[in-house]
């Protein structure tokens, strides 16, 4: 455990930040694996609808910090592949 009172407030605020961007990554991984269960369904229209929704979370968690810009692009990338790849 941290020793000075600086190293107490850094460990107190890295604890607060890590909950913010488990909730944060959480939120965007369910809405991916609920357009990929659509997906899988063979329910097209539904996903397609949901691809917006996916894209807008994946941009907030990017904005947010919580994932490299780089990483959200090759999830948005492969939602997109996804959905165009289905009959």
């Amino acid at each position: 455990m941290a020793n000075h009172d600086s190293a107490v407030k850094k460990h107190k605020q890295d604890e607060k930040k890590r909950l913010v961007n488990r909730i944060n990554r959480s939120k965007m991984k369910n809405k991916i694996k609920a357009l990929k269960r659509k997906v899988a369904a063979g329910q097209k229209d539904e996903a397609a609808k949901l691809l917006p929704e996916a894209i807008a979370i994946i941009d907030t968690t990017i904005r947010k910090g919580t994932i490299h810009k780089n990483t959200g692009s090759r999830y948005k990338s492969r939602l997109v592949a996804l959905l165009k790849k289905q009959p």
